[in-house]
């Protein structure tokens, strides 16, 4: 399984693979040498397919028992949808708890920022006998768009934590000094993927299913990743049509995209000769 020197844990978010059910998802990940990934047990949108996660599942049990099986553990869960009441979140809380996760990410999509905030906080709060850690993320396309709002959120929660995306890092205009300048406490992990250094046309539809694996594209990767902790985990969400053509052979490749990356380069020219990047070189 791909780890670095340090113990840094690399995965793969279902988000790459959303049409594999959860517990085959994590065979393919496990297949491909990952040690850890994110698992989506509630959609983020009306169109995606929701999976049968809810606690007592038998998908949920099946999960668990691939995760043993294989020796995957499950860094993150998603998606709590923040509505008046924070008990509406338990079954997704119940949900990572079962199955052993480390963070629940909690989408904002409430333009009223500071009712965002509370109920956050209440989040946090309620996560907590859950030993589940909620995280949120900015996006430009949801009302957390910077660094800095989204850091206040976080303090006002009381435990909250954030979550690094490299897309939305680059279309947020936020720096590697940025990252570097940020409290390590807060960090939860990293989603890397890469990208033209332009947006595409549709934000959205770019960051749900035409993103690049690491080293395909022209995103500053190195210079985030040096900007934080060694020891932060890293997990590869690049969701591309190519990922349902062969689900097994772009898990691999999304792990040696990763590996390539996170031993700057070192391990990179078998991987470059067969196509990567020259500037991995």
């Amino acid at each position: 399984m791909v780890r670095r020197a340090g113990g840094r844990d690399v995965g793969l978010e279902h988000l790459t693979l959303l049409e594999l059910a959860p517990p085959g998802f994590v065979s393919v990940a496990a297949a491909a040498g990952f040690n850890v990934v994110g698992l989506r047990v509630s959609p983020v949108t009306d169109a995606e397919r929701a999976w049968p996660m809810r606690p007592g599942s038998a998908m949920l049990a099946e999960t668990a028992d691939r995760c043993a099986q294989t020796g995957i553990a499950v860094l993150g869960v998603e998606a709590i949808h923040p509505g008046a009441r924070a008990q509406d979140a338990e079954p997704v809380l119940e949900t990572a708890a079962a199955l052993g996760a480390r963070y629940a990410t909690v989408l904002c999509e409430d333009p009223d920022v500071d009712r965002f905030a509370d109920r956050f906080a209440a989040l946090t709060e309620l996560a907590r006998p859950y030993r589940v850690r909620p995280v949120v993320e900015f996006m430009a396309f949801r009302p957390l768009r910077t660094l800095e709002e989204t850091l206040a959120v976080i303090r006002r929660s009381g435990g909250g934590g954030l979550l690094l995306d490299t897309l939305h890092i680059q279309r947020c205009g936020v720096s590697a000094a940025d990252l570097a300048r940020t409290d390590p406490g807060v960090l939860s992990y990293l989603q890397i993927c890469d990208a033209p250094t332009h947006p595409a046309a549709d934000a959205i539809t770019e960051a749900r299913a035409q993103r690049l694996l690491p080293g395909e594209g022209d995103l500053p990767l190195s210079g985030m990743v040096s900007a934080l902790p060694e020891i932060l985990p890293v997990s590869v969400e690049a969701p591309n049509p190519a990922g349902r053509e062969d689900p097994a052979g772009y898990a691999r490749r999304a792990r040696l995209a990763a590996e390539c990356l996170l031993r700057e380069m070192v391990l990179c020219a078998p991987w470059c000769s067969t196509g990567h990047r020259a500037r991995c070189a």
